[in-house]
């Protein structure tokens, strides 16, 4: 999935930008105050979305 895309999915399940790293972007879900880091490549894999999905309580995104 594009990195773009995915970054859309994380912000309307109420997740946002915490800081911005070196390497990777921080998001936050403002609901549970879990964060994950969400790396900087422009093609995410799926075994790296379902992580992060996992670990910030929210549904993987359906695939288009």
């Amino acid at each position: 999935m594009k990195r773009r895309d995915f970054e859309q999915h994380l912000t309307r399940y109420n997740c946002y930008v915490r800081r911005e790293g070196a390497n990777h972007t921080i998001f936050t879900n403002a609901d549970n105050r879990k964060s994950e880091a969400v790396p900087r490549h422009t093609e995410i894999k799926a075994g790296t979305l379902r992580r992060i999905c996992r670990e910030l309580n929210i549904p993987m995104p359906v695939a288009r």
